[in-house]
């Protein structure tokens, strides 16, 4: 699956193709995927701790399952297309940081 291509959010604030308060269309890009969705939620959490509007998603059959495998185990992690390229940086800092603690 292409993690670049922007993709509605389900179950989100507003139905799909809605506009924002500006009155354009928000477009949601995944920035991360997780085996499940709990991962996907502490990432989530951790772009909002940093200001950044990111919402976690696993398809709603995988969810229910309980599965972690597969693309309905795959747990996303979008944020608005704007806020992409700044959420991306904090995911590699990260990931750095962690490798450099083992």
């Amino acid at each position: 699956m292409d993690i670049n291509n922007a993709h509605p959010v389900p179950e989100s604030d507003q139905p799909a193709g809605a506009a924002s308060p500006g009155g354009q269309e928000v477009r949601w890009e995944i920035v991360a995927q997780t085996p499940g969705i709990t991962a996907a939620e502490i990432i989530a959490g951790r772009l909002q701790s940093e200001g950044i509007p990111a919402r976690a998603w696993q398809e709603g059959a995988g969810e229910a399952l309980g599965l972690l495998v597969g693309l309905l185990g795959t747990g996303h992690v979008v944020v608005p297309e704007e806020h992409t390229a700044r959420a991306r940086a904090i995911l590699e800092a990260d990931e750095l940081a962690m490798d450099e603690e083992e």
